[in-house]
């Protein structure tokens, strides 16, 4: 055996360091493989990703980058806090809050949920409380057997806010809670709900002013109000329009407390931050550094910058999830709850599995408030502060972000603040236009739904759940990914209620295995996410046999899948084939190229590949199918 001095020496030393140019070159070589002859920086250039807001992300990121054109990222704890609000970050505390969400109108049933997550891992608790959910003369009811003063509770009681915190607070007295042991959040956000409804009441305004007094002078642990940016977020904001739309309402705050009296550094003590976390775990990272860096940037331009720690409340994006095949949700729910602690969130909520369907039952809320146990536990995430810091691609992300939303706040500003532009529609028309864009990327399929535009399955089992509350409507929409593929699928699922089958499409396989399957599970995926059930037997068929195959399948529509080698020998004829036996429509899988007019003179009536819209073309089949 050898034994390798201890000199200190990288065991890497005798090898020659790779070069940027090298990289390129190998870049180029792939790239030329699938069609594209670029050379030099246009060969890294097609490796990069664009994002919303004028964001670019690169594959490669090196020490030879420009430093971001920001301040200083700090140390945590110190401003700007990019790199956390503590010093400790969450390892002082264990790991960050694992704060569940429950909103169950039963005070008996939502006490036994809470009393149960307590007793199992959860720490604090966020209450949907008045409107149709829990009412607020049920708090009392419903937080019986919860230790207040170990417990901190964050409410969500929209135009009730007022209400709930009065009942709230009196609970503690109740209890005999010290002012000082009170901690959590009474959850006014009057612009919140201005977000949410349309309505604006200037009696929320000065309510919520009204508690933050009080809170400041007899709980020093309670925050009386919250920067909710979920509204904008699931109205299908981008991550700068979400930040900056929560630095107008931030700011809106300020100048409401200031002008009722209180100082700079006590006004920004009465606000917290909820912002949402998605399965896009580096965007997710950046977002929560980015929140912390503009934060402190106003509260430095007011004159604190000490103050500017802002105390984030981090919640699973509840547009990701999905209504089929949610068990996938636990996935995404997963790397949101890891990237939002990673980010430095001070308390994470993980949505259960379920969310999108009702209210969760037991199952689920176990899974979900699990997700924060194995990732602090298991996994240690807590146990560093800040582990993204100093990765060039996350530090050049939080800067292009930080400066997209400073942007966006900046025009909110202008525009008159965060109330005048949601009543003028700046905000809405904004958000909607960015949700637009998305909407055809998702249709497209080039933003992916794992279980639903991906790999669906029709045959799994349906889930079922109590109904939720009804949420406020009137102001911006909640929108989800799976909307368009969902009403496609609910389609399918009434066409099968009323005949017994599902709607069917016949892949007409051409040649061998290795020539067409790459395209049938194309083409399987594709017709799936719409609920077109695919047939793909016999395995494979040629121009003899393609219409006794396809009468057999029971489809009424078909799908040519091989090779561009084999359609040119023999697509046109097997499209004949399919025409003559009654199919109403006859697609190809693939990019027709010079052929399309010589296949579609034989038959084919439409091509999917790629970056169709996937969308349009199923909706367009069920039409033909009669499916109703």
């Amino acid at each position: 055996m050898t034994v390798l001095p201890d000199d200190g020496l990288s065991l890497a030393a005798e090898f020659p360091d790779a070069t940027h140019e090298q990289w390129q070159r190998l870049v180029e070589g792939v790239l030329r493989k699938s069609g594209k002859d670029v050379t030099g920086y246009a060969a890294e250039e097609a490796l990069s990703t664009s994002l919303d807001d004028g964001l670019t992300t690169r594959p490669l990121y090196t020490a030879d980058d420009p430093a971001p054109q920001s301040d200083s990222p700090g140390l945590p704890g110190f401003a700007p806090f990019t790199r956390g609000a503590f010093a400790a970050g969450t390892t002082a505390a264990g790991g960050w809050d694992v704060r569940q969400r429950h909103e169950r109108p039963d005070p008996v049933r939502a006490n036994e949920a809470v009393l149960a997550d307590l007793e199992n891992g959860v720490s604090s608790l966020w209450l949907a409380v008045g409107g149709s959910g829990l009412p607020v003369s049920g708090l009392e009811q419903a937080l019986e057997g919860v230790y207040l003063d170990l417990a901190p509770v964050a409410l969500d009681a929209g135009a009730e806010f007022d209400a709930a915190a009065r009942e709230l607070l009196r609970l503690y007295e109740l209890r005999g809670v010290a002012p000082e042991d009170a901690r959590g959040n009474l959850g006014a956000d009057p612009l919140g709900y201005t977000a949410r409804t349309g309505v604006h009441d200037p009696v929320l305004a000065a309510s919520a002013t009204e508690l933050a007094e009080l809170t400041a002078r007899q709980y020093p642990g309670l925050r009386a109000l919250v920067v909710d940016a979920l509204p904008y977020h699931e109205a299908g904001a981008s991550a700068a329009q979400e930040l900056g739309c929560s630095l107008a309402t931030g700011v809106a705050y300020l100048r409401q407390l200031t002008e009722a009296g209180l100082d700079v550094e006590t006004a920004c003590g009465q606000i917290d931050f909820r912002y949402a976390a998605s399965a896009d775990q580096f965007l997710t990272i950046a977002t929560f550094r980015a929140a912390r860096r503009l934060w402190a940037r106003v509260a430095e331009a007011c004159g604190a910058p000490e103050a500017g720690a802002q105390r984030q409340h981090a919640v699973t994006s509840s547009v990701m999830m999905t209504r089929r095949d949610p068990w996938v949700n636990m996935l995404r729910t997963t790397i949101a709850c890891m990237a939002a602690g990673v980010g430095g969130a001070d308390a994470v909520t993980v949505l259960p599995f379920d969310q999108a369907i009702g209210l969760p039952d037991a199952f689920a809320r176990r899974i979900a408030r699990n997700t924060s146990t194995i990732l602090v536990e298991e996994s240690h995430l807590s146990r560093v502060v800040d582990p993204a810091g100093g990765s060039w691609y996350v530090e050049q992300l939080t800067d292009q972000l930080a400066e997209a939303a400073w942007e966006w706040f900046q025009e909110i500003e202008r525009a008159g603040g965060q109330a005048e532009g949601l009543r003028s529609g700046l905000v809405g028309s904004r958000i909607a236009a960015t949700w637009e864009r998305r909407t055809k990327n998702l249709a497209k399929r080039k933003e992916p739904i794992t279980g639903v535009s991906e790999f669906p399955l029709l045959a799994e089992r349906e889930v079922s759940r109590d109904p939720a509350p009804e949420r406020p409507t009137g102001g911006l929409p909640r929108v989800r990914r799976d909307e368009a593929y969902e009403v496609l699928r609910a389609r399918s699922d009434a066409h099968l209620a009323a005949t017994g089958a599902r709607p069917r499409v016949f892949l007409a396989a051409l040649g061998p295995a290795a020539a067409h399957t790459g395209r049938v599970t194309f083409a399987a995926n594709l017709f799936q996410a719409g609920g077109i059930e695919p047939v793909h037997d016999p395995v494979t068929v040629d121009a003899t046999t393609a219409a006794e195959a396809f009468a057999a399948s029971g489809a009424s529509v078909a799908c040519i899948c091989s090779s561009d080698a084999l359609y040119a020998e023999q697509a046109a004829d097997v499209a004949r084939a399919l025409t003559q036996a009654g199919a109403r429509t006859v697609f190809l899988a693939g990019r027709p190229g010079e052929a399309e007019e010589t296949y579609r003179s034989a038959g084919v009536d439409a091509f999917v590949f790629a970056g169709s819209d996937a969308v349009a073309t199923l909706t367009s089949v069920l039409d033909r199918m009669e499916v109703k």
